[in-house]
C-alpha cells in the first residue's frame, strides 16, 4: 500500500465523520424552506445550529489529527488540544476527563495524543469515560488514555494496525489506527493498547 491509498483511507475517513452532522443540516434546511409552523421552525433551526456546531469540531479536530497544520517542528499547548477533542466529544455519549496542564508539546505528540483519544472512544460503541492523564512527575512527553464503559472492543484489526501490520490490508476505519502508529513510530514512542474488564487503556511511553 503507498501513500496514495493511506491518504485516500484518511480522507474516507474524514467524509465518513462529517456526512452525519452535515447531512443533518441540509435536512434542517430543508424543512426551513417547507416549513411554516413556528415551534417546527424552531425545531429545524436547533438541529442547524447544533450539526453545524459538531462539523465544525470534526474538522477543527481533524485539521490538527489528521492534517499539517502549524509549521514543521512546532508546538501546540495541550490546553489548546485539549479544548478541540473536548468539542469533538462535546454533546455525545463520552464524557472527557482531559487531566493535562497547560504545556507545550512537539506537533506530532500532540496529533498522536488526539489520535489515541480518538482510537479510544471509538472503542467504546455504547459511551462511557475517557480520562487522558500523565504518570506523575514526568516531564517528557507521556501519556495514557484510557476508557471506561459498559462495552469495550479493541478490535483484532485495531490491534494489527497499532502494531503496524498491513498484510491484510487497511480500510477506512483500521487507517487511523495505523496512522496512530506511525505518529508513535516517528515521535519514537513505545504504544501499548490493553482491553479488560471494561477498560480500554492506551499509553505511549
Amino acid at each position: 500500500m503507498d501513500d496514495i491509498d493511506i491518504a485516500a483511507l484518511l480522507v474516507s475517513r474524514l467524509c465518513h465523520d462529517l456526512v452525519s452532522p452535515v447531512g443533518a443540516v441540509v435536512n434542517g434546511l430543508e424543512v426551513l424552506e417547507d416549513e411554516n409552523d413556528v415551534a417546527m421552525r424552531a425545531d429545524a433551526l436547533r438541529l442547524v445550529a447544533a450539526s453545524a456546531e459538531q462539523a465544525s469540531a470534526r474538522l477543527q479536530f481533524a485539521r490538527l489529527a489528521f492534517g499539517a497544520a502549524g509549521s514543521a517542528g512546532a508546538e501546540l499547548d495541550l490546553a489548546e488540544v485539549g479544548r478541540i477533542v473536548s468539542g469533538l466529544l462535546n454533546g455525545g455519549r463520552i464524557q472527557l476527563a482531559w487531566n493535562l496542564e497547560s504545556v507545550y508539546w512537539a506537533k506530532d505528540w500532540a496529533k498522536l495524543l488526539m489520535n489515541s483519544v480518538m482510537l479510544v472512544t471509538d472503542c467504546l460503541p455504547r459511551g462511557g469515560t475517557v480520562t487522558v492523564q500523565r504518570p506523575e512527575g514526568s516531564r517528557e512527553p507521556r501519556f495514557s488514555v484510557v476508557g471506561r464503559g459498559p462495552i469495550v472492543r479493541l478490535s483484532p484489526e485495531t490491534e494489527r494496525a497499532l502494531a503496524g501490520e498491513i498484510t491484510a490490508g487497511l480500510d477506512g476505519r483500521s487507517i487511523q489506527p495505523y496512522l496512530t502508529a506511525r505518529l508513535a513510530q516517528h515521535v519514537g514512542a513505545r504504544l501499548s493498547a490493553v482491553a479488560a474488564m471494561g477498560e480500554v487503556r492506551l499509553s505511549a511511553e
